[in-house]
């Protein structure tokens, strides 16, 4: 018996970055903020609150969607997801199932390995759970601020074959959606949550076996997600040594994650479409876009430099090497910051190569703009066209003039030299190294 093959898919929840709810006026932004105090009678499920779609939440959605090469149908509408949860008030929520606004496309690994995108589609948040210990009595209490929250669930088809695949996708997933300004996608802020399906193929005496699928919860790190997906592997494994259980219509179930432990937790056996009863939202009406419409949302997503265009660029146009280009593009503020700074060195005849190479290694310290980063390298760039003798001869000077320096360096604490450097800095105007220095006081 041996392990043929992992079979993974993923489930991504991100929250999108508007000013109110999906289906009401309640502010979205929800982390911090003290319990239910941002709630109405829309998302807290009263009798009688009707919903009023989100238009920006929509039309981010198709931005997202068109990103991943999504196809964006004319027509969409919502529907009712009937299950009940306390962290559910109506007893249902707004979903979409048989018309997404999204369907199909893909998200590329560095590997050259296409991840199919099976949809794309919007829904409302869920309430937040809190467990606590009141009067030595465990409970759970529940905020009602998340609930409504615009959400976002992409759903991969289940071709991802490794952990490392799966981590890798979901950090291009975060950074796609973080290009796209439409949210802060933080893990451990819960703005972005996955739920990765995993099962795996056996190979015993020539014929295959597929487990039970398992979709693992509580996962709030792209590190804890390989551990999970790692561990659920090898524990299926074992599983099916000891019971032989196939995957069957029905017996998908639900695993938490418990990081402290290292270990999945069986929580309850997974629903399918059928026991949600899903149906069309009745008090939404059908969304059906026109070709301007469409038009409009293509336009939109070409005036965005995605991630990968501007690695590329970057190599085109800055000479810098695969690895340089990919740290610097990895955060687009990180990226605008750099080419920020490249424009300022034109100016003092600072290279975009000598620009990386600082802010990749951040050898400039934090917080600097990027002219006061140019000037930094300038000035670094200056200390060739002093002659050695004359800082060699400023070093001994002050050197001699400052004893309990020298004492204090010799004891451990190459920190004192930091008032030698400032008064050679000071006379010479340009940056000494503590290096130099450092080597003539051994």
């Amino acid at each position: 018996m041996e392990l043929s093959k992992t079979i993974i898919g993923l489930e991504v929840h991100i929250e999108l970055r508007t000013k109110s709810k999906m289906f009401c006026s309640c502010s979205a932004d929800h982390f911090g903020v003290e319990p239910n105090t941002q709630t109405c009678p829309v998302c807290l499920g009263l009798p009688g609150a009707l919903p009023v779609p989100n238009e920006k939440a929509i039309k981010d959605t198709i931005v997202i969607g068109l990103s991943l090469g999504s196809t964006i149908p004319k027509s969409t509408w919502f529907d009712r997801k009937n299950y009940f949860y306390p962290d559910l008030p109506k007893g249902y929520q707004i979903s979409q199932y048989k018309n997404p606004l999204c369907v199909g496309g893909s998200l590329e690994l560095d590997s050259g390995k296409k991840i199919g995108i099976t949809r794309a589609h919007l829904e409302e948040d869920t309430a937040k759970l809190q467990h606590a210990t009141i009067s030595g009595e465990e409970v759970s209490l529940i905020d009602f601020n998340r609930s409504g929250v615009p959400l976002v669930e992409i759903v991969s088809e289940p071709v991802l074959s490794t952990s490392d695949e799966a981590k890798e996708y979901l950090e291009k997933l975060q950074q796609l959606v973080r290009y796209l300004g439409v949210s802060d996608a933080d893990m451990e802020k819960g703005s972005m949550r996955c739920e990765p399906n995993v099962n795996i193929e056996i190979k015993e005496s020539g014929k295959l076996y597929r487990t039970p699928i398992t979709e693992l919860k509580n996962i709030n790190s792209f590190r804890f997600a390989k551990r999970a997906i790692d561990y659920e592997v090898q524990r299926q494994f074992e599983e099916f040594k000891e019971k032989r259980e196939e995957m069957t219509p029905g017996n998908k179930q639900t695993r938490g994650w418990d990081e402290t432990k290292g270990i999945t937790v069986l929580q309850r056996q997974k629903e399918e479409a059928k026991d949600y009863r899903y149906f069309p939202e009745p008090d939404i009406p059908p969304i059906v876009w026109t070709d301007e419409d469409l038009k409009s949302f293509a336009t939109r997503i070409k005036e965005i430099e995605l991630p990968k265009e501007k690695r590329q660029r970057f190599l085109r146009e800055y000479s810098l090497s695969d690895y340089q280009a990919r740290i610097l593009t990895d955060l687009k503020e990180q990226a605008e910051y750099y080419e920020a700074s490249v424009r300022a060195g034109k100016e003092k005849g600072v290279s975009p190569l000598e620009i990386a190479n600082v802010v990749i290694n951040k050898r400039a310290g934090k917080d600097l703009s990027p002219e006061e980063l140019v000037e930094f390298i300038a000035r670094e760039k200056e200390i060739k066209e002093v002659p050695e003798e004359e800082i060699n001869s400023l070093i001994e000077k002050y050197l001699e003039e400052n004893p309990d320096i020298v004492r204090s360096f010799k004891e451990g604490k190459p920190q004192a030299l930091g008032k030698i450097i400032g008064l050679v800095k000071k006379e010479l105007g340009v940056i000494v190294s503590a290096d130099k220095i450092a080597s003539l006081i051994k």
